[in-house]
């Protein structure tokens, strides 16, 4: 099957419509609908229903198009890779981060920019309710995440920022009159909930299931974004861990932030997908290795 009849072939999979397809890639109708036949004549089975109102792909065409689909993916990063080293180092890293966390890597992006002219780093928002879903369809290069990171098609390389944890109550919750908690403080405690897609390891190493005296920690309404935490929190739905940055960039009525004494500190890292690290990327996380983790200090949080 030649390259361009797969792309064909993905094209229409994508759009499920003979004209659109044909608009994309910048060919005639009849073209995709030969290529079409052809594979199908050549595979031995049709890969899409059509019918005078729609185009569906069949059983066996979703079934090409998932094994095509990666390989194809691949050969265009390959290309896009060797295009770029014979060009030099140029081009854009694109960066997952979640809220505010980007603003406390400026001095890592400037300096990346300063060593690598050619090169820029743009900053995408992720939430922690899909944490690693950018960097596995290579939609992102890198993003910055707490550590641990233990996916198996994943690599955890340098941390770039460490801080304290916070605890987030509604002003009439029991702890709001005090001025700092300890982990035993979360036992018997409410917190907020994540998607079930998201691994129990990495939010639990935000917020231990149990406290160390062995206390346990309830899980209560399912939040997806950061504001719907800071809605579950100010509701008094919930508390929340967070990390100690919140306090500088976040103010929302009817929330307490108490420190933490006794949490391990937040470390963030950069990730990626093991067998996709662009060079201008590596570039970026060996700048990041060889500049160490900056520690964030907190302005006072105490209410």
């Amino acid at each position: 099957m030649e390259l361009r009849d797969i792309e064909i072939f993905l094209t229409l999979a994508d759009e499920l419509h003979f004209g659109r397809t044909a608009e994309r890639l910048h060919v005639t109708q009849a073209r995709v609908s030969q290529a079409i036949k052809s594979q199908e004549r050549r595979i031995g089975g049709a890969l899409f229903e059509r019918t005078s109102r729609a185009v569906t792909l069949t059983p066996l065409g979703e079934q090409l198009r998932d094994d095509l689909g990666t390989a194809y993916h691949a050969i265009h990063r390959g290309v896009a890779k060797a295009t770029e080293s014979a060009r030099g180092m140029t081009g854009t890293v694109r960066l997952g981060v979640m809220g505010a966390v980007g603003n406390e890597l400026r001095e890592v992006f400037d300096a990346y920019r300063a060593r690598h002219p050619g090169c820029d780093v743009a900053v995408r928002e992720i939430h922690f309710s899909e944490p690693f879903a950018g960097v596995r369809t290579g939609d992102l290069d890198l993003a910055v995440l707490w550590r641990p990171v233990r996916e198996a098609d994943l690599t955890e390389g340098p941390v770039l920022l460490t801080e304290g944890r916070l605890l987030a109550v509604g002003t009439g919750h029991e702890l709001a009159g005090r001025t700092a908690v300890t982990l035993e403080d979360f036992g018997g405690q409410t917190c907020v909930g994540v998607p079930p897609g998201v691994p129990g390891y990495w939010m639990e190493s935000m917020v231990p299931a149990r406290t160390p005296g062995g206390g346990p920690v309830g899980r209560g309404p399912v939040v997806t974004t950061f504001h719907e935490v800071l809605h579950a929190v100010s509701s008094g739905l919930a508390v929340s861990a967070l990390n100690e940055h919140v306090v500088q960039y976040y103010s929302h009525p009817g929330i307490v932030l108490l420190p933490v004494v006794d949490a391990p500190p937040t470390e963030w890292a950069l990730v990626w997908r093991t067998d996709d690290l662009h060079p201008r990327a590596r570039a970026l996380v060996d700048l990041a290795a060889a500049l160490g983790p900056r520690a964030y200090t907190a302005p006072d949080v105490a209410p």
